[in-house]
């Protein structure tokens, strides 16, 4: 009974953190951040070649006045960009007490069914394990997405620069080029280049939209596409043949990842093996002898060796990830 007390404390202790601690957080925003969020809404139009809002463009409007408080102040958080670079339909407090309930759900997982003291060194680190594990989950399925979202960004980039080039050679302005591509370009990279003509069409000057636009998309292509044009504006020069060799050298850089990406094919496999064999066995030697396995946990000496696995499996990711991890 008293341990159950302990457990329950531990978990509205733990919710209750972290509910106060983005309440806190939110806090710290400020007043204009609203204002903006507003605007940015009004010029991401995701439609193609008008400048109306849509209705789908205004409900989003409404349900994030009606999310309330909490929503609004923590789109100041780095937590917002994060989600809008994903492209997830999700706000930031959502995913806070998607995160914190998984967390408390792991917890008490591991508390209810393995024999374990949670007042003990590997029971707390048990619990405390699987509990972070389940509470990342909705921030690594957040990450994935933007990490794919950013992939087929920079793969359209160099497609939407030739487009701009083709546009400037027929005599058309930098700004129709841009509503080019927003017309006739898919997601992700579509809709960001008719935020940023929308933008400039409101009176924002044209280099400050394009500056934006590389500060929401973290895209090295992308950053030298934005400084060329700043760059033409202020001195002059052939834009079309500066976009096409960009568009050349950003075709030559996927090249080399993609080689890269098959050298170290074997390396990355070899990693997903030996980090993937340890729980594999003990899940499958769980089953057939429980008891043998939970010695593990009941046991001092078995306990060290857990600890001292876990941390060597850590040290082994760590290299693992430095040796095929290769900038280009």
């Amino acid at each position: 009974m008293d341990s159950l007390l302990i457990i329950g404390a531990i978990a509205i202790g733990l919710t209750g953190l972290l509910f106060v601690g983005a309440m806190m957080l939110g806090l710290l925003g400020g007043e204009n951040d609203q204002v903006e969020d507003r605007l940015a809404s009004l010029t991401s139009n995701r439609g193609r070649g008008e400048s109306k809002v849509s209705t789908e463009q205004i409900s989003s409007l409404l349900r994030e006045e009606a999310s309330g408080f909490l929503d609004e102040k923590l789109k100041s958080l780095e937590l917002g960009p994060f989600i809008d670079q994903s492209g997830v339909d999700v706000t930031a407090s959502a995913l806070i007490m998607m995160t914190a309930g998984l967390f408390v759900s792991g917890f008490l997982a591991v508390t209810f069914f393995l024999p374990i003291s949670i007042v003990s060194v590997i029971g707390g680190g048990a619990a405390l394990g699987a509990a972070s594990i389940l509470g990342a989950l909705p921030l690594v399925y957040v990450w994935f997405k933007r990490r794919c979202r950013l992939n087929k960004f920079a793969s359209q980039l160099p497609g939407a620069m030739d487009l701009m080039s083709q546009a400037l050679r027929a005599g058309q302005s930098l700004p129709s080029g841009i509503q080019l591509v927003g017309e006739q370009t898919d997601e992700p990279l579509g809709p960001e280049f008719h935020r940023a003509f929308e933008e400039q069409n409101l009176g924002v000057a044209l280099t400050e939209t394009m500056s934006d636009m590389a500060d929401r998309i973290p895209n090295l292509d992308l950053r030298f596409l934005v400084t060329a044009i700043i760059l033409q504006r202020q001195t002059g020069g052939d834009l079309a043949e500066i976009l096409d060799k960009i568009a050349h050298l950003c075709r030559e850089r996927f090249q080399i990842k993609g080689q890269i990406q098959a050298l170290t094919g074997e390396g990355r496999m070899s990693g997903v093996v030996l980090l993937g064999l340890p729980p594999t066995l003990f899940i499958l030697m769980l089953n057939v002898n429980y008891e043998y396995m939970m010695l593990l946990f009941s046991d001092p000496l078995g306990q060290q060796m857990v600890a001292g696995g876990l941390v060597l499996q850590g040290l082994g990711a760590w290299w693992i990830n430095k040796i095929i991890t290769i900038k280009v």
